[in-house]
């Protein structure tokens, strides 16, 4: 089995950032703020923290800056522009079955190194209509793409379909 090219320890950092998650999954789950809620909820969310710790490491991607916050809410609207710009392609495509489509599986490349950041910019291209991640081996994503242009190469395809989203995810992970 190929050992990872880079290895990702969590900082304390990245503890505090789990535990502040699992504390307001908690509250949302709750929909309470009494006082017992509360500190039912600290209690469950560090001994959760602590169980949890061996897989912390998918968080050591994350970047913890004053920025990141706002590269996550920029990733978040290049995504949501993307997913309204391929959800009316596709309706187009299938209101006007004479539009060519022409499937094909591509390679695309990834500057990514974490995990997490593999994994949200796969998800990202599986989420958007007319792509579908099928594979992530080291820097490489495979992807099935319902219009393909004739003779595109890999940095064609890795423009077309992941720079964008791959852009603002490296203001928040590595």
């Amino acid at each position: 089995m190929d050992q990872p090219a880079y290895t990702f320890r969590p900082t304390a950092g990245h503890y505090v950032l789990a535990y502040t998650l699992v504390v307001l999954f908690w509250l949302l789950l709750i929909g309470s703020l009494e006082r017992n809620e509360v500190i039912a909820g600290l209690v469950v969310s560090a001994i959760i923290t602590a169980l949890m710790s061996p897989r912390l490491s998918i968080l050591a991607g994350v970047r913890l800056s004053p920025g990141a916050p706002v590269a996550l809410l920029n990733f978040l609207a290049v995504f949501f522009a993307a997913l309204v710009r391929s959800n009316l392609d596709m309706a187009r495509r299938v209101l006007s079955p004479s539009l060519p489509i022409r499937p094909a599986v591509v390679e695309l490349r990834t500057g990514l190194e974490s995990p997490l950041g593999k994994l949200l910019l796969a998800n990202s291209i599986t989420l958007t209509p007319g792509t579908l991640t099928i594979d992530v081996q080291g820097d490489r994503i495979l992807v099935h793409w319902i219009d393909c242009p004739p003779g595109s190469s890999i940095d064609d395809n890795t423009r077309a379909i992941a720079e964008s989203f791959e852009r603002h995810l490296r203001g928040f992970l590595a």
